[in-house]
């Protein structure tokens, strides 16, 4: 019996220690992640914080029933959106017509790229299609919007930010050049400088390089895209001899050209999820509105395709958009459906700026500081994370990124 028992004891001992280890083994990540979540509690107590696995377990949830105003993580699901009705290879397009007299119209389809790089190569294959005989005079049909068009949170400003969404604009319906005394001069070689353009510098409190908005007049801003499309019309061997003025394409005419933005709308949003432009989320949110429930574009349309999609996926109540930048402090998420949308969002997730092992998206406000997106940590593999600050500690979102990554 002694023997036997000793037989035992000998026999059990590797298998207690083994069962032993494993069950100090098991209790160590809840032990890292009680160490993590004190960790983010003790550097943002009253911020909002949610880490989701990739099963849908909840990590960390730290005030995440808390309605927050996203700032420019609105984008994710304006992108989202974007891909869901528009598809990826989706590309904006705007029409030229030739009328008598050699008039060419001009139909804008909201195209948010109509920047320099892109007039170039239009304007060359526009003078292909119609020649190089003279033109005598542009019209612009910007109909496709409204004339009367508003985002809620654009002010009437001077800012690049605050520039105002139209059917027809080009750099975003800003006008980027230096200024010295009373000398403009374009701040792009890419870009030929414009009497409205030089008009318009001369006309704010401005001096030195910058960039400002045509906010103030939508009339404005049409003017100066047919201004610069002319002066490219000429840079490609064709010449503009009248005036340019506004008005509908005539109903007999069909397009000579059709220029396909070079970008599919893919590019596009990975460039708009980069440097988070508000007017070019803009023009592709009133686009997804358009393109599901037909012309012209109106912020009501896009409310109402994004809403339904949200109803679809039962994030109604938990995203409640007002527009598509972010710009709008009447935006309002939940951090659960924020995360709910990001797996939605996740075969996308490349679209979103990297490094340091994420994939993330910021916003700012002043007194809103946002960061969501997805995230690699040590012990839980790919994680998504929504986190919100009433502060304007830009860096603190990043600290308790690393906390998550690291801890968890």
């Amino acid at each position: 019996m002694t023997i036997w028992r000793t037989r035992v004891g000998v026999l059990m001992w590797p298998h207690l220690l083994a069962l032993a280890l494993a069950c100090a083994l098991l209790l160590l990540p809840a032990q890292a992640l009680a160490n993590a979540r004190e960790t983010l509690a003790a550097l943002a107590p009253s911020g909002l914080v949610l880490v989701m696995d990739e099963k849908g377990n909840e990590l960390v949830a730290q005030n995440a029933d808390r309605p927050f105003v996203p700032a420019s993580v609105t984008k994710i699901v304006t992108a989202w959106l974007a891909m869901e009705v528009l598809g990826p290879n989706y590309r904006f397009k705007t029409r030229f017509y030739l009328g008598e007299n050699r008039v060419l119209y001009i139909r804008g389809g909201g195209d948010p790229l109509l920047i320099s790089e892109e007039l170039a190569p239009l304007a060359s294959a526009l003078v292909a299609a119609v020649g190089k005989q003279p033109l005598s005079g542009i019209v612009l049909d910007a109909s496709y919007y409204p004339s009367d068009i508003r985002i809620p949170g654009i002010e009437n400003t001077d800012e690049a930010y605050d520039a105002l969404n139209s059917a027809l604009a080009v750099n975003f319906n800003t006008i980027h050049a230096v200024r010295k005394g009373k000398t403009v001069r374009s701040a792009e070689e890419q870009t030929p400088i414009t009497p409205l353009a030089i008009s318009q510098f001369l006309a704010r409190d401005t001096q030195g390089r910058g960039r400002i908005s045509l906010t103030q007049n939508p009339a404005v801003g049409l003017h100066y895209a047919g201004e610069l499309i002319a002066a490219f019309i000429e840079r490609a061997g064709g010449s503009v001899k009248g005036k340019i003025s506004t008005g509908a394409v005539p109903k007999s005419l069909e397009p000579v050209y059709v220029h396909h933005q070079s970008r599919p709308l893919s590019e596009i949003l990975a460039g708009l999820l980069l440097s988070s432009n508000n007017y070019i989320a803009n023009q592709v949110f009133l686009e997804i509105g358009a393109h599901r429930l037909g012309g012209p574009v109106s912020l009501e349309k896009s409310l109402q395709v994004a809403n339904e999609m949200l109803v679809k996926h039962g994030l109604a109540e938990s995203i409640q958009l007002k527009e598509g930048s972010g710009i709008s402090r009447g935006n309002r998420f939940t951090a659960r459906g924020l995360a709910r949308l990001l797996r939605l969002f996740e075969p996308h997730a490349t679209l979103l700026r990297s490094g340091d092992g994420a994939h993330f998206k910021t916003g700012t406000f002043s007194g809103v500081s946002t960061l969501a997106g997805y995230a690699d940590t040590s012990k839980h593999g790919r994680v998504r994370f929504v986190i919100a600050l009433t502060s304007n500690d830009g860096t603190m979102r990043f600290r308790l990124l690393k906390t998550i990554q690291s801890g968890l």
